[in-house]
């Protein structure tokens, strides 16, 4: 099949045997005896944020992960290995999130052809949380195969000639180390060695609104690769009128907060016990200065030009990266084998990625590129491709390219029946709710 070709597959419920015999096969063809596979969940945290009793619009469902280890252990024939991986948020709970997924039958299927079955966390640290405040950090063994530092120097990668004046905050108060990480010339991120060894990387994401990347799908679903979160700029610290895209607008309250929040990650939430004694004038201040849900902050809107680049750089690191941190040839012949089966039977609506809301689409897709299956995975939501920075800036990354087609070639089969991106038909856009400050801004016209 041609890598700009996505299937698009009609399934109304999570059924093992309908799933696994709808998964196109020339795909999975990729897969031979003795290969090392990995497949990647989007396993971000354990249930909805403010609805524990949520989870499936959230993680990917065990029956697509069943249906895909099924078709996976049936191409290995006995010979090769199988790891399911993630790198949930810091503060998730990996135990609880794996009790929605039935681990026995997994076992027992690799087991009874002979296939090795190993089910990692990526992390290196976990933070018990209270609220948005973390209190306690622990360390955990992370990836048993270890990890793998890579560097994109200068303009092999996407935050070449980006130097927002005030810096960039990543996943822990720690300011300092992620702006070492990428100091204009460097861009070091540590990912799971288990990823980079595969010979087949199986992406298997839910798809999702996301307040600070439009959605979040197969290209998006790399950053629990990493396993040091602390290295991924998510947002730059300022207005976008100070160079910074934390908030869109300058007024009162964005400069106040622009300026207190380093200060107080760098001084007091860093530190635990001083982060407890904290956590209740947090609790204040968000009531002073509004929710996440309904505010603008952190890069959580349509500007946010930080996002997409550390999400673009991850993918170009799994395509073309090395276990012993270099990057191979810069030509597309070099990239990784790669399948993505994307969850859109239930997806996930509005104030994603942690507390969407659900929304039925019907549809699992499966592609071979991650580009052009977000581009289709978009349009079924009723969203422009071209509005979403990953997917639209991915077709001009000039080192160490993700796509070997332009964004015209890219086709959507359905029953058999193919359809250019631009063409899909009216009765597939479901018009998902975008997140609060992406309304406007990303919608099909």
């Amino acid at each position: 099949m041609s890598e700009s070709t996505v299937y698009a597959i009609k399934l109304d419920e999570y059924i093992v045997d309908d799933i696994y015999q709808r998964l196109p096969d020339n795909v999975f063809s990729l897969i031979i005896p003795g290969f090392k596979i990995v497949l990647k969940p989007n396993w971000i945290r354990e249930s909805h944020i403010s609805r524990p009793k949520e989870w499936e619009q959230v993680i990917t469902h065990p029956t697509v992960i069943t249906a895909v280890l099924k078709k996976v252990l049936e191409k290995l024939q006995g010979l090769g290995s199988i790891s399911i991986i993630d790198g949930p948020e810091t503060s998730a709970s990996f135990e609880e999130i794996i009790s929605h997924y039935p681990v026995p039958l997994w076992k027992k299927m690799a087991n009874e052809t002979g296939i090795i079955l190993d089910i990692i966390d990526l992390r290196e640290d976990e933070w018990i949380s209270d609220g948005n405040v973390v209190v306690e950090r622990k360390k955990l063994p992370g990836d048993p195969y270890g990890s793998t530092q890579i560097n994109l120097v200068d303009n092999t990668s996407e935050f070449f000639s980006h130097s927002p004046k005030n810096g960039y905050f990543g996943a822990d108060s720690n300011i300092n180390e992620t702006n070492q990480a990428h100091d204009g010339s460097n861009n070091l991120y540590r990912v799971s060695r288990s990823v980079i060894e595969a010979d087949v990387f199986i992406n298997l994401p839910k798809l999702k609104t996301h307040k600070k990347a439009g959605i979040t799908c197969s290209l998006k679903n790399l950053v629990g690769i990493n396993t040091y979160k602390n290295y991924l700029p998510h947002n730059s610290i300022g207005t976008f009128e100070d160079g910074g895209d934390q908030f869109p607008v300058k007024n009162s309250k964005s400069v106040i907060e622009s300026f207190l929040m380093p200060l107080i990650h760098q001084k007091i939430l860093i530190k635990p016990y001083l982060a407890k004694i904290f956590s209740p004038i947090l609790r204040l201040g968000v009531k002073l200065f509004g929710n996440n849900s309904q505010t603008i902050r952190g890069g959580s809107w349509y500007g946010n030009d930080t996002l997409w680049r550390t999400v673009l750089d991850l993918n170009k690191i799994l395509m073309y990266g090395d276990p012993d941190g270099t990057m191979r040839r810069d030509e597309w012949s070099e990239v990784k084998q790669y399948i993505t089966v994307v969850d859109g039977i239930i997806a996930g609506e509005g104030d994603g990625p942690k507390s969407p809301d659900t929304v039925t689409l019907g549809f699992i897709f499966c592609g071979t590129n991650p580009v052009a299956t977000d581009a289709v995975c978009a349009s079924f939501m009723g969203f422009d491709p071209l509005k979403i920075p990953s997917i639209a800036k991915a077709f001009s990354i000039k080192r160490y390219i993700l796509t070997d087609f332009n964004y015209d070639q890219i086709e959507v089969n359905f029953n058999n029946e193919n359809f250019k991106i631009r063409e899909i038909p009216a009765k597939f856009n479901k018009k998902f709710r975008p997140p609060y400050a992406w309304i406007g801004h990303i919608e099909l016209n």
